[in-house]
């Protein structure tokens, strides 16, 4: 029995250490037969351990088993990373060496792919590289490698500036296409089926690019009973929808019958008839890149030595997306907040090895510290390493599988490592070690809104945790096998508290499948001490010598595996980017737009009216709205794209797509979404819940605000959300368009209580002492009235932090014409506030146009006050209107109540095209020398009527469509409206003489007056809706009065010179 005991010893130890086969043998270490029975399973398990380490699957009755997980990784595992020569060679360079690491990659994305599908790799030499931008790796085949991970003695990449951003970027382009819906026959497909009932096959063949959809029915949700969640709370952003989470796997088609396909991975999740089945889309992605690979290198972020949860800096070293067979091995990642690997959903068949996450520096708080973390399919995480993170190694919300963690450890995490929500499936837990943490496959009920069962057909095999939640959520299962744990949840536990065999389920499977080990066996650390309750003195004595070294721990057995297993690095002749035949695209010349000005009442570029109408049904880019959703404020950390972190330049492109010139920006009422519920209440923890809208100051590091993470510093303005800002509007100056600023959002301190609660004003918030009382009183415990102490510049303390706050967010723009500055689009305050605000941004130099935004009364006091109207460029008309039957609503300021109040106390009434048209025509009138924009009560009339009606009245910015085949903006911009051919039952005319004419036709024929103009004109009908040419009908001669008939009711019409 001992030779047996030794052998199995010997079978599975893989190098020598403090615990090598020698010692063990020589000492004389007996392993008591009876430990024989803690590895014993019986067929009727799930899995069963066969005597011979064997692994023999049980099916459920439905035919579903434990799904095989192999298939993860760089080309599903079944072959090595390979090593890749490089082609140039980047020395260490003074200053920001981004540009030249960037042209480096740039020169090897040109060369031609060769045999191997790669084109080369760009070789660091050893030392420190500083980057103020991020490297962005978009090309096939192309592999980035230093000299070494370790900071000593590596490269590092060290990463400058407050950008909260990625370092590094592998992105392929999103341009994946599907093909017509193919149906799944009405039967039964079980958990890891790799065949597929098909209605029927005719168009597919092997080797197509397949989507495999299970969606998420009504029924399924029901059964889930997530449809549920969160039904007690006020706002109900909690529970799920029909739609939202539905399982898309991407797979290929490996055989083919009339019946039905096979595919190359089996599928993680059934397909059940009675929830909606499945269907099937035929895939193409020209896009995608392979073959992408970083290696042997040190990323580190530079941050606040002051601060340790300063979050301006960098938040992921590296990120996929859009990319399939890549690697990331041998990387550390320091200091940064979010995390070392972020895998995106459009990468799969990624590895991420041998890496580690050490001394983040972030607010200790949800979506920080995810240090491993995926959204793709098929990655692959081994040998990984953290210490203090949050979410260590964690898959996404609703993520199709497999996914594997194999011989990762996270030590001293704050949360736990696992699934963080919505039914994500098909994730093996493969010897995982979280020291002081949790493995998560349970339920969460409503965090992280609404995550309910997180995880299903996910296997924890072997591992280490605090605690392990594994349940068997409805209509799916979850394995938990050897776990040295405290374990919650009903799903199948076995073999608890025991070291099973294999050591690995993952390469257990992979070698089933392969017919062979993979030589990453031989990098498995295995646990090879006994835990007999009746150990020799032999052995005693020997473990008590053992336990004078710390036990081996993953980052260690990391640090042995690169010694033992090194990568070759040399220059390999490779030449420097000097001496290759390759010169980068020269930059092009940018023509900036004309200066924003107003110009004979209009808001201009040039010689063109700026509109905020947009194409036909084309739709404006969000801008920050009440529930704290927005395109330039908000961040959602490693997510960049529409309804995540918009880049300035991408909301200025889908601006410029839309027709539009004006993005309308205001801050979010609170920073994160759990206070979208309503209640006033300090919360529980620090589950903070993305996306996430930006403030415009800085987090201190100290305290504790309401939202649980640290109170904010008025004085540190959070150069991230100012930054963002800056570069749209750089991009506006380039592309003719504007940033509409408002500077407060007067919603947080009036009106709903929760809209103060996490407001960086309120004292409970921040640590500059404003002498705001708290406790806050909310009246009914629900409403807040705090703008009488929020205006009182009387009060030193407020009218210091409010001059800061006005002058950094004109200074800001210092260099930029393309604003418009606005109190704020709800702004009810009152007269002296408002002066001071005109006062402050007055005083900075070059303050770009300042927009007049009140009630009525108080505008009209500034502009009778002859200082103060100076300073006013634009009137907005946006607090008061005059109603259809001509008499006036007009809330006053400064009296403590929001719009909606005032609406409730004084009935608004209705609007009409006439009504509009009137308010317009009177400023415009009063005051020549500004413009005037109409954002007050309208009413939906037929052709856009009423907002033709304000820009016929001489109003900018209107919602009106875009004119691309005819000059109609830039004519206008020097006609004026003429009252004496107006009549609003009928006609709206605009013109000058000798240059041009427009008229909106309320009828069918329009009436111009042309005796004092002697030109000829050519005369176009336009739909008002569309902007389009609807008839050419000739020209016309002036000298006289002339009737054209319109092509229909409600025509624009349009006379050219």
């Amino acid at each position: 029995m001992l030779l047996f005991l030794c052998i199995r010893i010997f079978r599975y130890e893989t190098m020598k250490h403090n615990l090598c086969r020698t010692l063990l043998l020589f000492a004389g270490v007996f392993l008591f037969a009876t430990i024989d029975a803690h590895f014993k399973t019986t067929p009727q398990s799930p899995v069963h351990i066969t005597e011979t380490d064997e692994l023999v699957y049980k099916s459920y009755p439905n035919g579903d088993r434990i799904p095989d997980f192999s298939f993860c990784g760089y080309r599903q595992s079944e072959y090595p990373i390979p090593w890749v020569d490089a082609k140039v060679y980047v020395p260490v360079v003074d200053g920001d060496a981004t540009g030249l690491i960037q042209q480096a990659l740039n020169y090897v994305a040109s060369l031609p792919m060769e045999p191997d599908g790669f084109r080369g790799a760009v070789q660091l030499a050893p030392g420190n590289y500083e980057l103020k931008g991020k490297l962005l790796m978009r090309a096939d085949g192309v592999v980035l490698r230093g000299s070494g991970c370790h900071k000593n003695g590596g490269t590092v990449l060290r990463a400058l500036g407050p950008m909260k951003d990625e370092l590094i970027r592998v992105l392929g382009y999103n341009n994946a296409k599907t093909e017509d819906t193919i149906h799944i026959a009405g039967q039964y497909v079980p958990v890891n089926a790799t065949v597929i009932p098909l209605k029927q096959t005719a168009t597919l063949k092997v080797g197509d690019k397949i989507r495999i959809v299970r969606p998420s029915t009504a029924g399924w949700l029901s059964v889930l009973g997530t449809d549920r969640l969160g039904n007690e709370q006020e706002y109900n952003f909690s529970k799920w929808t029909p739609g939202r989470h539905d399982m898309v796997w991407e797979r290929t088609v490996v055989a083919v019958t009339s019946e039905s396909i096979t595919i190359d991975v089996p599928l993680t999740m059934s397909l059940d008839p009675k929830y909606g089945g499945g269907y099937i889309l035929p895939l193409s992605w020209t896009g995608r890149i392979n073959n992408v690979g970083i290696e042997n290198l040190c990323c580190d972020s530079e941050y606040d030595h002051t601060n340790l949860k300063d979050e301006n800096h960098r938040w992921q070293a590296i990120t996929f997306n859009h990319v399939k067979d890549g690697w990331v091995r041998r990387v550390e990642a320091h200091h940064f907040a979010g995390s070392a690997v972020m895998v995106l959903e459009g990468a799969m068949q990624v590895t991420v090895e041998d890496c580690k996450f050490l001394y983040p520096v972030s607010e200790i708080a949800n979506h920080r510290r995810y240090a491993f973390h995926t959204l793709g399919q098929l990655t692959l995480f081994q040998r990984c390493y953290s210490e203090e993170g949050y979410r260590d190694f964690t898959v996404g919300v609703a993520v199709p599988g497999p996914n594997a963690f194999v011989q990762c450890h996270s030590e001293r995490p704050y949360s736990f490592s696992g699934s963080t929500g919505g039914f994500s499936n098909g994730i093996l837990m493969d010897k995982i070690t979280v020291s002081g943490g949790i493995i998560q496959l349970g339920y969460r009920d409503m965090a992280d809104q609404g995550a309910g069962w997180v995880a299903a057909n996910s296997m924890c095999w072997q591992g280490r945790a605090s605690q392990t939640h594994c349940v068997t959520p409805p209509t799916a299962h979850n394995w938990a096998y050897g776990m040295w744990t405290q374990p919650f949840g009903n799903g199948h536990y076995e073999l608890s508290h025991t070291f099973v065999k294999p050591e690995s389920f993952f390469y257990a499977q992979l070698a089933a499948r392969m017919g062979k080990s993979s030589m990453e066996e031989k990098k498995i650390f295995v646990y090879t001490t006994d835990e007999t309750t009746k150990p020799t003195p032999e052995y005693a004595h020997w473990m008590s010598v053992q336990s004078l070294k710390p036990d081996m721990r993953m980052d260690v057995w990391i640090d042995s595996m690169i010694v033992k297993y090194p990568l070759e690095i040399t220059q390999n002749n490779a030449p420097l980017l000097n001496e290759v035949n390759w010169r980068p695209e020269k930059e092009k010349h940018v023509v900036m737009a004309e200066p924003l000005q107003v110009k004979n009442g209009w808001i201009v570029r040039g010689n063109h009216i700026l509109i905020n109408g947009t194409y036909f049904r084309k739709n404006i880019p969000g801008t920050t709205g009440w529930q704290g959703k927005g395109s330039l404020s908000q961040f959602v950390p490693g997510r960049t794209g529409t309804g995540y972190t918009e880049e300035p330049d991408s909301v200025a492109q889908v601006l410029l797509l839309s027709g539009a010139h004006v993005l309308h920006h205001r801050t979010g009422l609170w920073y994160e979404r759990r206070r979208n519920d309503h209640e006033r209440n300090m919360h529980a923890d620090a589950e903070v819940w993305a996306p996430f809208n930006e403030m415009p100051y800085s987090r201190s590091g100290q305290g504790e605000a309401q939202d649980r993470l640290s109170k904010y510093d008025l004085n540190k303005f959070n150069p991230w959300y100012w930054n963002r800002l800056k570069r749209f509007v750089d991009v506006a100056d380039r592309d003719g368009l504007v940033l509409l600023h408002d500077h407060y959002n007067q919603h947080n301190i009036i009106e709903e209580g929760a809209h103060w609660c996490d407001y960086p004003w309120r004292s409970a918030n921040n640590i500059n002492q404003l002498g705001f009382a708290e406790k806050t009183v909310f009246s009914g415990d629900k409403r807040v009235y705090m703008a009488e102490q929020f205006y009182d510049i009387t009060r030193p303390v407020i009218r210091e932090y409010h001059s800061k706050f006005i002058r950094q967010s004109v200074n800001v723009f210092h260099d930029n014409n393309g604003v418009v500055h606005s109190i704020g689009l709800e702004y009810t305050g009152p007269l002296n506030f408002m002066n001071f605000w005109l006062e402050e941004v007055n005083a900075c130099d070059n303050h770009q146009l300042v927009a007049l935004t009140a009630t009525k009364d108080v505008q009209d006091s500034v502009l009778k006050d002859k200082k103060h109207t100076s300073m006013v460029d634009v009137i907005d008309i946006r607090q008061w209107h005059y109603r259809a039957d001509g008499t006036l609503y007009e809330p006053q300021g400064g009296v403590s109540l929001a719009l909606r109040q005032h609406a409730r106390l004084i009935d608004p009434g209705t609007v009409s095209c006439a009504s509009v048209y009137r308010a317009v025509r009177e400023y415009r009138c009063k005051y020549p020398d500004k413009a005037v924009v109409y954002n007050g009560s309208t009413i939906r009339v037929p052709r856009n009527a009423m907002n033709w009606a304000i820009f016929m009245a001489g109003g900018s910015f209107a919602k009106i469509p875009p004119i691309d085949e005819l000059p109609v903006y830039e004519k206008a911009s020097s006609f004026s409206p003429i009252d004496r051919q107006t009549d609003m039952d009928t006609q709206w005319v605009m013109g000058a003489v000798g240059k041009g004419y427009l008229g909106y036709c309320v009828k069918n024929e329009i009436n111009l007056d042309l005796m004092g103009d002697r030109e000829t004109y050519k005369v176009f009908w336009i739909d008002p809706d569309k902007g389009t040419v609807i008839k050419e009908d000739g020209s016309v001669r002036g000298g006289g009065k002339v009737i054209l008939k319109a092509p229909a009711e409600s025509s624009i019409c349009f006379l050219q010179l």
